[in-house]
C-alpha cells in the first residue's frame, strides 16, 4: 500500500484558512489536520509527534504548514519546527502566512518581469515605495525586493512609528536597510509617488490607497502594482485585470491584482506540489516563493 502524504496545518488564529486547506488538497495531499490556536511554544511538540510517529523514510510524505496573519510569528514557528527536527526523523515544512509569502513573491515577480520587458532594467537600485507597509504582504514584498537590492521605502498609512520599527525588524532579521517615512496625508503620499519609479500597493482590500490626484507629479514613476481585488482599487486607474496596461495619466504601466494573483496561485500550489514530490523534506520560505514566482512569471 502506498504511504499517505499527510499535511499538518498550523495556525495561531481561531480557524485554518479555508483557501489553504483547498490548495494543499488540490495539489494532491492525501490528508489535510488543522491545529488552531497554537502558540510558539507549541510548535516543538506537533512537529516532534509528527516525525516519530512514522519511520524516518517517511519525513518526505510529512508535511507542516505554517499559517496565520503575523510574520514575525510564522518565521518564528518556521525556526522552531526546523529546530524540533531530530536527524534522521524530519518532515518537510512550509511557511505561508495569509498567503503573504506567496503573494509578495508574485508581486515582487510581475513587476521584475515588466521592468525587464518594458523598460529594460532589474529591481537594483529602483526606488520603490510600499504602501499598506505594516501588513504582512507588505512586510514580505519589502525583504524581497531589498535583497534584490532596490531601494525600498515602507510608507505609514497612520504614521512612521510602526513603519519604522518594521525597517528595524528587518534590519534585525535579514540585515536589509530600508525607509521608513509618513504616508498618513494626502501631501505625503503625493510627495512620496512623486519620487517614486515603483509603488506598490498592498493595503487592506476595498481601501483606496493612491489616488489619481497624488499621481499627478509623477513623472518619475514606471510601474505601479495593486494586490486589491475588491473594489475600489487600491490605485486609481489601475483595472483589476490589469497586465503592464497604461496608467491614465503617467508614464507609467499597471499590474492589477489578477496578474499577480495567478502567479501567486500557481506559487503556492507548486510548492505544495514540492513538498509532495520531494524525495527528502524541504523547509519553504519566502525566498523559495520568489526563485518559483520567477519562473511562473517569465
Amino acid at each position: 500500500m502506498a504511504r499517505k502524504n499527510i499535511l499538518h496545518m498550523i495556525t495561531p488564529l481561531s480557524q485554518m484558512s479555508p483557501f489553504d486547506v483547498n490548495m494543499a488538497l488540490d495539489a494532491g495531499f492525501d490528508a489535510v489536520v488543522p491545529y488552531v490556536n497554537a502558540e510558539l511554544a507549541d510548535v516543538t511538540g506537533l512537529v516532534q509527534d509528527a516525525i516519530f510517529s512514522r519511520p524516518p523514510d517517511a519525513g518526505a510524505d510529512t508535511g507542516v504548514f505554517i499559517a496565520g496573519k503575523n510574520v514575525i510569528l510564522a518565521l518564528d514557528m518556521l525556526e522552531a519546527a526546523r529546530k524540533a527536527m531530530v536527524p534522521p526523523f524530519s518532515v518537510s515544512v512550509f511557511a505561508d502566512p495569509a498567503g503573504s509569502f506567496t503573494t509578495a513573491a508574485a508581486m515582487v515577480a510581475k513587476v521584475e518581469k515588466v521592468l525587464q520587458e518594458k523598460f529594460g532594467r532589474t529591481l537594483e537600485g529602483a526606488r520603490v515605495s510600499i504602501f499598506g507597509a505594516t501588513g504582512v504582504v507588505g512586510f514580505c514584498t519589502a525583504v524581497i525586493a531589498a535583497r534584490e537590492k532596490a531601494s525600498v521605502t515602507l510608507v505609514g498609512h497612520d504614521g512612521a512609528e510602526r513603519v519604522q520599527k518594521i525597517a528595524a525588524e528587518i534590519k534585525s532579521r535579514f540585515d536589509l536597510d530600508v525607509r521608513a517615512v509618513d504616508g498618513s496625508t494626502d501631501h505625503s503620499k503625493t510627495g512620496i509617488v512623486a519620487d517614486s519609479e515603483i509603488i506598490l500597493s498592498a493595503g487592506k482590500a476595498g481601501v483606496q490607497v493612491i489616488s489619481k490626484e497624488h499621481l499627478r507629479n509623477a513623472a518619475k514613476l514606471v510601474i505601479a502594482a495593486d494586490v486589491n481585488a475588491v473594489p475600489p482599487a487600491g490605485i486609481e486607474g489601475v483595472a483589476v485585470d490589469a497586465d503592464a496596461a497604461p496608467l491614465e495619466g503617467t508614464g507609467a504601466v499597471g499590474i492589477g491584482p489578477l496578474a499577480t494573483g495567478n502567479v501567486k496561485y500557481k506559487a503556492e500550489f507548486g510548492l505544495f506540489k514540492r513538498m509532495i514530490e520531494a524525495k527528502k523534506a524541504v523547509t519553504l520560505d519566502f525566498q523559495d516563493a520568489f526563485t518559483l514566482a520567477r519562473e511562473i512569471a517569465k
